[in-house]
C-alpha cells in the first residue's frame, strides 16, 4: 500500500517509478481523490464546530426569553445534522474510492532495478557451478513414470490436471529435501522453524498483496478462507497489527508446508510433469526488518537460498528480475534459476523480493525504534521480506534430472542421503 502523503510531496517520482512498471501516472487522479476527502472532512468539521457555536448559543437565547432567536437557531442546527451527514457520506465515499484505488497499484521499484517489459529484460547476477554431462538427458517425468514413482494418472483420476502421486523412493526423497532445507535453514542460517495453518481469512491474502488483484490465481473455501499460495502470507501476517520492539529485528522465519495456486494465468504452461501444480510443497523464508537493514538482509537471504542448491551440487543462476517481470508487492527480486538437463534451460527455483514497507502498510505491521535520551521515537512500519528457500518440487525435479544415470537410475546426492536411510542409488526395481 502507499501512502498518500508520500505520493502528494513526490508526485513525479512516483509516476516515474509507476512508468518504470510499465503504468501510466496515477499521483494527480490519487491527489484529486484525497483532495475530495479532505474537503469532505473540512465541511464536516466546520458544521460540527457551527453545530457545537449554536449549541450554546441556543442555551443563552432561551436564558434570555428571545424565543424568535432561539428557534431560529435551532432550525440551523438541524439544517447542520443534514449538512454533517452528507459530509459524513462525502468522506466516506471519497475515502472509499482513494483506497480502491490505492490497493491495487503495485510497489514501486527501487532505482537500481533494470528496467524492462518482462523476462526478456532480466540481468543476470552470477552463475554457480557448470551443467553436469548428461547422455541422452530425459526430463523429470520420463524418469519417475518409468521407475513406476510418480504417477500423474492416478493423480488425475483423484483431483485433476496438474496434480502428481510420488511414491516410494522419489516420495522420501521429496520429503528429504524438505527436511534437508529446514535443518539448513534452522541450525546453520538461524532462521525460527513454524508451522502454519494452510487456510487463511481475507485479510491475510490482503496483507501480503495477492488480494485483490491475485484472487483467481487462488483456491477459496465455501466458508471464504483461501488455501494459501505460500507461507509468506502466514509467516509475514505473524506480525500483522503488532508494534513489536526493535532488538528483536530482525526476525527470520521458515516453514515448509503445501501451497495452492489455480494460476488462471498459466493456462497451456508447463502442462506435463511437475513443473506447474496446483498443489506443491516449498520452504519459505521470510524475514521482518527494520528500514535500514532489509538491503542487507535481501542480499543475506539470497546467500541463504542458494546455500540449498551449492550443497545439492546443482548448476544454477542469479537473475535481477526487470521492472515489468517483477512480483506485485516487490521492490527488487533476485530469481535463482537451476538448470534442468532434461529441459535444456533454466527454471526458477526460488525468488527473493525485499517488499520495503509495503506489505506492512497493508497490515499495519510496525516497531517501535529504541529510545533515545531525549525522547520515545513513534512507532515505524517494519519492512518484509520473502523467498524460497527453495520450491521443493523443483529441486526434486533439478536433481532428478541432474543425477540421473544412464539407464534411468537416479544417484542421491550426499548431503540427502543421511535422510535416505543411506540409500545412495534409486533404481528400477
Amino acid at each position: 500500500m502507499h501512502d498518500i502523503r508520500w505520493i502528494r510531496d513526490n508526485s513525479q517520482a512516483f509516476d516515474a517509478a509507476l512508468a518504470a512498471r510499465g503504468r501510466e501516472p496515477l499521483s494527480a487522479a490519487l491527489v484529486a481523490l484525497d483532495d475530495a476527502r479532505k474537503a469532505a472532512v473540512g465541511v464536516l468539521q466546520a458544521a460540527q464546530e457551527r453545530r457545537n457555536a449554536a449549541s450554546k448559543e441556543i442555551g443563552q437565547a432561551m436564558a434570555a426569553k428571545d424565543a424568535g432567536r432561539a428557534d431560529a437557531l435551532k432550525a440551523e442546527v438541524a439544517t447542520l445534522k443534514e449538512t454533517m451527514g452528507e459530509a459524513e457520506a462525502a468522506e466516506k465515499k471519497a475515502s472509499a474510492e482513494l483506497l480502491a484505488a490505492l490497493e491495487v497499484i503495485p510497489n514501486l521499484p527501487l532505482p537500481e532495478v533494470p528496467v524492462g517489459p518482462d523476462e526478456t529484460a532480466n540481468v543476470e547476477r552470477h552463475r554457480f557451478g557448470a551443467p553436469r554431462q548428461v547422455n541422452h538427458a530425459k526430463e523429470h517425468f520420463e524418469l519417475g513414470e518409468a521407475l513406476g514413482e510418480m504417477d500423474f494418472e492416478a493423480a488425475a483420476k483423484l483431483s485433476g490436471a496438474r496434480f502428481v502421486v510420488l511414491k516410494r523412493r522419489l516420495a522420501r526423497m521429496e520429503r528429504a529435501l524438505s527436511q534437508f532445507m529446514l535443518d539448513l535453514h534452522t541450525d546453520v542460517h538461524g532462521y525460527t522453524e513454524v508451522n502454519p495453518p494452510v487456510l487463511v481469512k481475507d485479510a491475510a491474502v490482503y496483507g501480503t498483496g495477492q488480494l485483490p488483484k491475485a484472487a483467481e490465481d487462488m483456491f477459496v473455501t465455501r466458508e471464504g478462507l483461501w488455501l494459501t499460495p505460500t507461507a509468506e502470507v502466514t509467516l509475514t501476517n505473524l506480525v500483522a497489527q503488532e508494534i513489536v520492539a526493535e532488538d528483536v529485528l530482525p526476525l527470520r522465519l521458515t516453514a515448509a508446508t503445501q501451497c495452492f495456486r489455480s494460476e488462471a494465468g498459466a493456462a497451456g504452461r508447463d502442462t506435463r510433469g511437475m513443473l506447474r501444480q496446483h498443489q506443491f510443497l516449498k520452504v519459505e523464508l521470510v524475514s521482518v526488518t527494520a528500514p535500514e537493514q532489509s538491503a542487507d538482509e535481501h542480499e543475506r537471504m539470497l546467500a541463504c537460498a542458494e546455500e540449498v542448491l551449492k550443497r545439492l551440487d546443482l548448476h544454477y543462476r542469479v537473475v535481477t528480475l526487470c521492472t515489468g517481470d517483477m512480483g506485485f508487492s516487490a521492490r527488487k527480486t533476485y530469481d535463482i534459476e537451476v538448470w534442468l538437463p532434461g529441459q535444456k534451460a533454466f527454471r526458477e527455483i526460488s525468488s527473493c523480493s525485499v517488499c520495503g514497507d509495503f506489505q506492512a502498510r497493508r497490515m499495519n505491521a510496525r516497531y517501535r525504534p529504541k529510545a533515545t535520551d531525549s525522547r520515545q521515537p513513534a512507532p515505524q512500519f517494519v519492512h518484509t521480506l520473502n523467498g524460497s528457500g527453495t520450491a521443493v518440487g523443483r529441486a526434486l525435479i533439478a536433481v532428478m534430472e541432474t543425477y540421473q544415470q544412464d539407464g534411468g537410475a537416479i544417484a542421491v546426492p550426499a548431503v540427502l542421503q543421511p535422510y535416505m536411510g543411506g540409500l545412495t542409488l534409486i533404481e528400477k526395481a
